[in-house]
């Protein structure tokens, strides 16, 4: 076949466009000219630019702008749609038939545990698998918003409550009950719930709703829960973890928080036999979009390394 000017000129026209429509939709997810112009590596300018091009050429207004957000109009959501899914079966399909690895920068929220324990490690196999490949890692323990903030996806340990969000769950994190040598020796070592009284707990607080989460124990079938006075309540785990090792009181953690801790002796588990449900550690996406083959990869490799790591069984 031979190549004309004109298809050439077709092809640079389409190539365009499928910036033009990555562009937008990173624009509609990030309700910002500027942070969507930062995350696509194009000044500010070149994004108003394209956008006034695309409502020209579709004869609709895409997005409303204010001074402090910009929104999309009803044509503005449904174009936003379409564009998601063409996006997201051109990568599939290039992916598919080039046999080529993942490319690109993966925007992941993982709270601060999380990745010093599990991910950190073992990124370097990562990379030597996926070398074409970044990720720009943000540590937080609250409940990011995927589509404001720009992030592809988040690994919590919790349950869902976003409707808007998909999770695979890759993991069930064993917690248990524990304190330190002096705190027992001080308080004595309970070997039932009703034993508990005269005790105290470091408080694990909420950060949006403000409350101390009470500590649970399964017994028998059912799940039974215990509110102690805290001399303290603490919202970040770090510090949540630094008060159990100063013996400030009982708490409910991941085994994987403390079994250094365990192992040495500067912390025992209490109560074995009432341990705290376990908690479901899953992958957090946006439920409008496809699962790009950069999460997807991610997403096997995460679930892989929970199994190597001796996390109990999933689902």
């Amino acid at each position: 076949m031979t190549i004309t000017v004109s298809m050439v000129e077709t092809i640079g026209k389409n190539v365009d466009r499928l910036d033009a429509m990555r562009l937008y939709t990173r624009i509609v997810e990030r309700r910002s000219f500027t942070l969507a112009a930062n995350d696509m590596e194009v000044p500010r300018s070149t994004v108003t630019k394209v956008i006034r091009q695309m409502e020209t050429r579709l004869g609709v207004r895409l997005l409303q702008r204010t001074t402090r957000v910009v929104r999309p109009t009803l044509d503005g959501e449904a174009y936003y749609r379409r564009c998601l899914a063409i996006l997201d079966d051109i990568e599939d399909a290039e992916g598919a038939f080039s046999g080529a690895q993942p490319t690109g920068m993966l925007r992941i929220e993982v709270q601060g545990t999380l990745a010093r324990h599990f991910l950190m490690p073992a990124l370097p196999e990562f990379f030597a698998q996926y070398p074409q490949m970044e990720i720009a890692m943000s540590e937080s323990d609250r409940w990011v918003d995927i589509v404001q903030e720009g992030v592809d996806c988040v690994l919590r340990y919790g349950y869902l409550r976003d409707s808007e969000l998909v999770g695979r769950q890759v993991a069930m994190l064993e917690h248990l009950t524990c304190a330190t040598p002096a705190y027992l020796q001080q308080y004595g070592t309970p070997a039932k719930l009703d034993a508990l009284a005269g005790h105290r707990m470091v408080g694990l607080r909420s950060i949006t709703s403000g409350n101390v989460t009470p500590l649970s124990f399964t017994v028998g079938e059912t799940t039974q829960t215990v509110t102690l006075p805290a001399a303290i309540s603490l919202t970040g785990t770090e510090s949540y973890l630094a008060a159990i090792r100063l013996g400030l009181g009982l708490a409910q953690v991941p085994r994987f928080h403390i079994e250094h801790d365990l192992q040495s002796g500067a912390l025992v588990q209490v109560l074995p036999d009432m341990p705290p449900p376990s908690m479901p550690v899953s992958l957090v996406y946006q439920r409008s979009r496809q699962l790009s083959p950069r999460v997807r990869v991610f997403m096997d490799w995460v679930a892989r390394r929970f199994d190597e790591a001796n996390a109990p069984p999933r689902d």
